[in-house]
């Protein structure tokens, strides 16, 4: 789906104000509220506005480290084995397939690094799971974004 200008700035206005509504928004990019809902309606509709859901961190929470690891899993039974078994795992926040020597990439968070042993054991402790690969995240340099990427969309060069 191709993003147009007024697209790009109701998400970066919802991405910087989420409490702002639909009202609010209509006011503030200067078009009718009608047209707000049906372009908020037809985004989250095409999948480009996944959720309205809060942005949590969970560093403050109480789980300050975290991981990424590289699963190598046993072949023949694909992903899904091991992708049940991740997800009954609260720490593990994410699993993407990926190309490489790897097969499946997690990123995990601990309350310390005592804890995190706890969460790679539970990690492998399934009769999938080969071997894991574990990189400590020192600093986050630059979040999950996407905004530049909506405004690069919505205002192609």
């Amino acid at each position: 789906m191709d993003l147009d200008e007024l697209d790009g700035r109701l998400i970066t206005l919802f991405s910087e104000q989420p409490q702002i509504g639909v009202l609010g928004a209509s006011r503030e990019l200067g078009v009718a509220r009608g047209t707000v809902q049906a372009r908020l309606d037809r985004l989250a509709q095409q999948g480009v506005i996944r959720s309205w859901a809060p942005q949590i961190d969970p560093a403050s929470m109480g789980y300050p480290v975290s991981a990424f690891c590289t699963l190598e899993i046993r072949q023949g039974r694909g992903h899904t084995p091991v992708v049940d078994h991740l997800s009954g795992i609260p720490e593990v926040l994410e699993a993407h397939t990926i190309t490489g020597s790897g097969d499946l990439f997690i990123h995990i968070v601990a309350r310390d690094n005592a804890d995190l042993q706890r969460v790679i054991d539970a990690v492998v402790d399934d009769e999938h799971v080969i071997r894991a690969n574990t990189a400590i995240s020192l600093a986050t340099r630059i979040p999950l974004r996407t905004l530049p990427l909506v405004r690069a969309t919505a205002n192609p060069a």
